[in-house]
């Protein structure tokens, strides 16, 4: 056994060290724990916002409202740098508003990379109720494009495939506005 110094040992006893330790470890976990937002891999929570097409806001069952970003694809603006508009922008936000109405319970599920340069939670989006993949539906229904920003890149071809199907069948901006990026 190694030497003990005299007077460490006078103000805490040996078996009480391991039990100090053990509760600073446990402190420390909480406290590291403690203003975290980010999102587990499968959390629920309620949709509480719609800011436009593809980006709503969710409290999560731990209490913390999140911005959440739908990853794989990008919708139309409908207020952005500038005041920038683009065409079908006003009908994606009632669309996505259509399938996740305040109130909805979501579960978030996280990629490779959880958030964007802007601190938004980064997630695919299901409804609970009957397990809708929210971001896969606004490509479908011609409302989002494809958008692919690697590592986060699990469903970019099922995204891309869905895109193409509403492109062909001319629904959604397709049909109106001729394709994304379109400014009004």
């Amino acid at each position: 056994m190694g030497v003990v110094n005299p007077e460490l040992a006078t103000l805490v006893p040996r078996r009480a060290l391991p039990l100090a330790l053990c509760a600073l470890a446990a402190v420390l976990i909480v406290l590291a724990g403690c203003g975290r937002s980010s999102a587990g891999p499968n959390d629920e929570g309620r949709v509480t916002k719609i800011t436009d097409g593809d980006t709503l806001r969710v409290q999560l069952n731990a209490g913390v409202e999140e911005k959440v970003r739908l990853i794989g694809i990008d919708t139309p603006e409908v207020h952005g740098a500038g005041g920038l508009r683009e065409c079908f922008g006003k009908e994606a936000s009632a669309r996505l508003a259509t399938l996740v109405p305040v109130g909805t319970v979501v579960r978030l599920v996280i990629d490779a990379e959880p958030r964007d340069r802007y601190g938004r939670l980064l997630a695919y989006v299901y409804r609970v109720s009957d397990d809708l993949f929210v971001n896969l539906d606004m490509a479908r229904s011609g409302h989002a494009a494809p958008l692919t920003i690697a590592p986060n890149v699990a469903f970019a071809d099922e995204f891309v495939e869905a895109a193409a199907d509403a492109r062909e069948a001319d629904r959604g901006l397709w049909s109106v506005c001729g394709g994304p990026d379109v400014e009004i």
